[in-house]
């Protein structure tokens, strides 16, 4: 990766970039439209199998096969895979998280953005999308947009694994109940921006999808879909399998 690559807009990869050069407190702030802003330290994206969430470790350990890691960061789940023996080709959007995964020794690693057509070129036994991973589909049309795109990704017998949460508490009320407008937007469709040392990107979408609408939008897209496991901040692992495979 030239650095010219790094003078876009990328706080995401300049703080991974950081840490990676030694400066262990290098911390984001990730701002929403949801949500007060807050601190995302880049040490989070290096984390070890021990370090990571149980829903991530239990991920990791129902991947088989050639595996596709999109939204790969730092590369902690890659590194942990081809430690076991995986191939696994990583994907970043970011400049920085790429050039951090090479020197970290990601074997196979590309800047792509989701629906790259590049990405085609191969087919995959297990796409993996953790750390709420649905969310790089963007919207609630997006998901259904890359849910169809994956079947051209997914090698015969080929899953996803991915998490995602339900975010309705953010629209309770005190005493409960759940107010947000039904004739507007997804209340699962969040508005992003990072920043680092000053540098901000561009904001971008990213969807929480509860667990019955992304049944419903995968049955539709034609995937089998079973939940493996949820976590105490109603955040859940899901297997989408092809039908009739």
């Amino acid at each position: 990766m030239s650095s010219s690559a790094l003078t876009t807009q990328d706080p995401l990869g300049h703080a991974l970039l950081a840490y990676q050069r030694g400066q262990h407190q290098a911390t984001l702030t990730v701002h929403s439209n949801v949500a007060e802003e807050e601190p995302l330290p880049a040490a989070y994206l290096f984390r070890s199998l021990w370090e990571m969430p149980e829903l991530e470790r239990t991920a990791l350990n129902e991947c088989r096969g050639r595996v596709l890691d999109l939204g790969a960061g730092a590369g902690c789940h890659a590194l942990e895979l081809q430690s076991r023996g995986f191939e696994v080709k990583a994907v970043d959007i970011s400049p920085g998280a790429v050039q951090v995964m090479q020197e970290r020794g990601v074997n196979e690693v590309a800047c792509h953005d989701l629906l790259d057509p590049a990405l085609t070129k191969d087919k995959y036994d297990t796409i993996l999308m953790l750390m709420n991973g649905i969310g790089l589909a963007g919207t609630l049309e997006g998901l259904g947009g890359f849910l169809q795109h994956a079947h051209q990704l997914l090698a015969p017998g080929g899953q996803i694994l991915a998490t995602s949460s339900d975010i309705s508490y953010l629209y309770e009320d005190e005493d409960g109940a759940l107010v947000f407008d039904l004739n507007g937007p997804y209340y699962g469709e969040v508005e992003y921006t990072m920043e680092y040392e000053g540098e901000h990107g561009a904001t971008f979408p990213w969807i929480f999808a509860d667990p019955s609408l992304l049944q419903d939008c995968a049955e539709a897209a034609g995937y089998q879909v079973e939940f493996l496991e949820e976590d105490d901040q109603q955040q859940y692992l899901v297997r989408l399998s092809l039908k009739g495979q």
